[in-house]
C-alpha cells in the first residue's frame, strides 16, 4: 500500500524513523520518504546513509504549525514519531514536553486535516495508560487528541489511529546501551532503580512492523497494542552486566515499577486479537460507525474479561536471561 505513496515521518532522525525509511526502503517503492526533524546534524548523518532518490529531509519542529502546514503538501500517509520521551527530563522540564507531546500533536492533526492526509499512526507509550508522570499524562492526552480527531475531519478522508508499545530494545537511552556503555568504560558496578522492576520489551524491527500492518488494519479511532513479552531489570542487569554487581540507587523521578499498556479502567473498551489488542475510542464518531471486531483484513477480535488488565508484572510471557540475548539479536 506504500507504493507510489508519500510518507512522511515526525522525528524521523530518531532511532525508529532509522528503521522504519531503511524497512519502506528495502519492501516498497514510494514516491516521497519525508524525514522531519529539528536537528541538522542527525538529518545531513542520515542523508549519508539514506541517499534514495524518494527521500527528502526537512528541517522543523512539530511544535510550529505552519511548517507542518507545509511539510504535509501531498502526503499520504504520516508516522507521528516526534516528541519528549525522558520520563525525569519531563518532571523537570513539563512545559516544554507539553509543548512537544501535546501542542504538537494538536499541529500534526490540523496539518493532516486540511491537507487532506489518508492516514496517521501516532506512537504512543505503556507510560499513558494509568500514567503517574508529566511525560505519561502527555502521551495520554496525545491519544486522546489522536482518537477525536477522527471526529474533527467533518466527514473528510483523513483517518488517525495510535499504536502503543513498550521499551524498544537498544534504542537512544535505554538501559541496554547504557548499561553495555558502563560494562566497556570499565564501571565497578552496575545502577539499578529497583530489583522488582519490570518493562514491556519489543525490538525497532517489531515495532516497526507493528507500525505498518496497522495502516492496513486501522478504521479510524483504534490504539493497536502488540502482544510483546515481559522482561525484569535483574535479568537485564546479569545479561549485559558481564558479571558485575548491582548497585540498587532508588526509582527515578516519575517512574513506575511496572508499566501497564491495557488499563482494567478500559477493559470495556479492549478487544483481543490473535497478536494484538485493540482500544476501542470511548466517544462515537459523527461520520462513521466502525465495527472494530473485525477490521479490514478480516481479523477477528474478542471482548477482553472485565477487569483485564495488560501489565508488564503479570504479563504471563517473561524472558529470561538468554532468551533477552537471543531477543537483541532480532533487532
Amino acid at each position: 500500500m506504500f507504493n507510489g505513496k508519500s510518507i512522511l515521518i515526525t522525528g524521523g532522525t530518531g532511532s525508529f524513523g532509522k528503521k522504519y525509511t531503511k524497512t519502506i526502503l528495502a519492501r516498497y517503492k514510494p514516491k516521497r520518504l519525508i524525514i522531519l526533524s529539528r536537528d541538522e546534524l542527525k538529518q545531513f548523518e542520515m542523508q549519508q546513509e539514506f541517499n534514495d532518490p524518494c527521500m527528502r529531509y526537512f528541517i522543523g519542529d512539530v511544535r510550529d504549525a505552519g511548517r507542518m502546514m507545509e511539510a504535509m503538501n501531498g502526503v499520504d500517509y504520516v508516522i507521528h514519531a516526534a516528541a519528549l520521551k525522558q520520563v525525569p527530563a519531563a518532571e523537570y522540564n513539563p512545559m516544554e514536553c507539553i509543548k512537544t507531546n501535546v501542542h504538537g500533536a494538536e499541529n500534526i492533526i490540523r496539518a493532516a486535516i486540511a491537507n487532506k492526509v489518508e492516514k496517521v499512526i501516532a506512537l504512543s507509550t505503556d507510560k499513558a495508560a494509568s500514567p503517574n508522570n508529566l511525560y505519561g499524562a502527555t502521551k495520554l492526552c496525545s491519544d486522546k487528541l489522536f482518537v477525536a480527531a477522527n471526529n474533527m475531519t467533518g466527514g473528510g478522508q483523513t483517518r488517525f489511529a495510535v499504536v502503543r508499545y513498550g521499551n524498544v530494545v537498544g534504542s537512544r537511552g535505554s538501559v541496554v546501551p547504557f548499561f553495555k556503555k558502563l560494562v566497556e568504560d570499565g564501571a565497578d558496578a552496575l545502577p539499578i532503580t529497583h530489583p522488582d522492576m519490570t518493562r514491556f520489551w519489543i525490538t525497532l524491527q517489531q515495532g516497526v512492523d507493528f507500525v505498518l500492518k496497522n495502516f492496513e488494519r486501522m478504521q479510524g479511532g483504534e490504539i493497536f497494542v502488540p502482544k510483546i513479552p515481559s522482561v525484569r531489570l535483574m535479568d537485564l542487569a546479569t545479561a549485559y552486566g558481564n558479571g558485575l554487581p548491582v548497585k540498587e540507587i532508588g526509582i527515578r523521578p516519575g517512574e513506575k515499577m511496572h508499566e501497564i499498556m491495557c488499563p482494567s479502567d478500559d477493559s470495556h473498551l479492549t478487544l483481543e486479537f490473535a497478536d494484538h489488542y485493540v482500544m476501542r475510542p470511548t466517544i462515537k464518531f459523527y461520520a462513521a460507525d466502525y465495527d472494530y471486531s473485525v477490521n479490514p483484513l478480516g481479523e477477528k477480535g474478542e471482548p477482553v474479561a472485565a477487569g483485564f488488565e495488560y501489565h508488564s508484572g503479570s504479563n504471563p510471557d517473561f524472558l529470561n536471561v538468554e532468551q533477552i540475548l537471543e531477543f537483541e539479536q532480532q533487532a
